[in-house]
């Protein structure tokens, strides 16, 4: 299962009470207070994993609890302070606040005013492919945008344990009972939302053969088939140049006419070309599926510019694949004529046909990234 999205629920620590406590020993009937600080609570702590590539681990646990600070001890001790809760988030994950999800209270409870528990929240029944039941949060401002390996951000900060007796000692007041209790941890709900990391993405219909060029240019593994919507989870493969340079390059899953108003899996396969710098637009210039290459061109270009104005404002390319059919000649120079000023590239990413020439291309478009 692969989710991409999702809400969750974390709470650093609340710092540990202080403690009020008097030295008592042998031929010491009166001590001095002696009461420790309370432990600090733990903090929660996303940490970026680049051997995780999903949020899959949330959609089992969304609640995700630190832990408290000890209370201190007689003796001057110090309670334990929390293991701060390290959440490992793939490369590429967006962190924004999120309100609470709306509690679940059925119409006839709410005629009658009878209690309901505000723990159990809404939940809609989903279709196959839906990564969080009734998942359609307001989310607010970004808190953080993770991207390299191996970067921490706090989530939520753990409570400041409390002040034992000992601390309040002074000149006047040798025995002071007083004690602070700790604080409590931030908590709050959030939307983790994995946006893929790579350079180059491939933008196209449904079995325009992305998939069988991703494993054709690097050592990829996508599902491949004659049917429409083989791949339902973006991919990332590296393409490796001579003089150990490398790029990325992501397969994102064939969109539709609508997929900025999020018809089909529109932004679920939408936001994860938003990090690419370049974007590849495969048609089939054979037109298998009874499509017109200069159409699907111009309505995959319209669906960027509505999602957001600023994908269109980036390199592209066009691929013509399929070009070892007889008919893909007449798209081919349909391409030409629609779009003069623009590089195409025909290839076949079945036999290979041209593939040479479109990693050549796509070394000199990435920089020549070293690996």
């Amino acid at each position: 299962m692969f989710v991409d999205h999702i809400r969750i629920f974390a709470k650093a620590g609340d710092g540990g009470n202080g403690c009020s406590s008097f030295r008592r020993e042998k031929f010491e009937p009166k001590g001095g207070p002696d009461g420790g600080d309370g432990g600090r609570g733990a903090d929660v702590v996303l940490v970026v994993d680049p051997h995780t590539d999903n949020l899959r681990a949330f959609f089992f646990k969304p609640n995700q609890l630190a832990e408290k600070g000890a209370p201190g001890q007689g003796r001057k001790k110090t309670g334990r302070s929390g293991k701060p809760l390290v959440l490992k988030v793939p490369p590429g994950t967006l962190v924004c606040r999120s309100e609470a999800p709306v509690p679940k209270r059925r119409q006839d409870e709410e005629e009658e005013g009878d209690e309901f528990d505000a723990g159990e929240f809404m939940e809609e029944s989903t279709e196959e492919g839906d990564v969080f039941p009734g998942d359609d949060p307001t989310v607010g401002e970004v808190v953080a945008d993770l991207t390299e390996a191996g970067q921490r951000f706090v989530l939520c900060q753990g409570g400041v344990g409390g002040k034992g007796n000992w601390r309040f000692r002074t000149d006047t007041n040798q025995a002071p009972i007083e004690f602070t209790e700790g604080t409590k941890g931030e908590e709050g709900w959030f939307h983790l939302e994995l946006r893929r990391i790579a350079d180059i993405g491939l933008v196209g219909f449904p079995n325009a053969g992305k998939s069988t060029l991703l494993g054709a240019l690097s050592n990829a593994t996508p599902k491949v088939a004659s049917y429409p919507f083989t791949t339902l989870t973006p991919m990332v493969g590296v393409v490796e140049f001579p003089g150990f340079y490398r790029t990325t390059v992501a397969d994102i899953p064939g969109l539709i006419e609508g997929a900025h108003r999020n018809v089909g899996l529109g932004h679920d396969f939408l936001r994860h070309i938003s990090r690419c710098s370049i974007f590849l637009f495969v048609v089939d210039a054979a037109g298998v599926d009874r499509r017109d290459p200069v159409s699907d061109i111009q309505i995959l270009r319209q669906e960027l510019k509505l999602y957001d104005e600023r994908l269109v404002e980036r390199p592209w390319l066009i691929v013509a694949n399929k070009m070892d059919l007889p008919e893909a000649a007449g798209g081919l120079e349909a391409l030409r004529t629609r779009f003069p000023k623009q590089e195409i590239l025909p290839i076949s990413a079945d036999t290979g046909l041209g593939l040479d020439e479109l990693k050549q291309r796509l070394c000199e478009l990435a920089g020549r990234r070293p690996g």
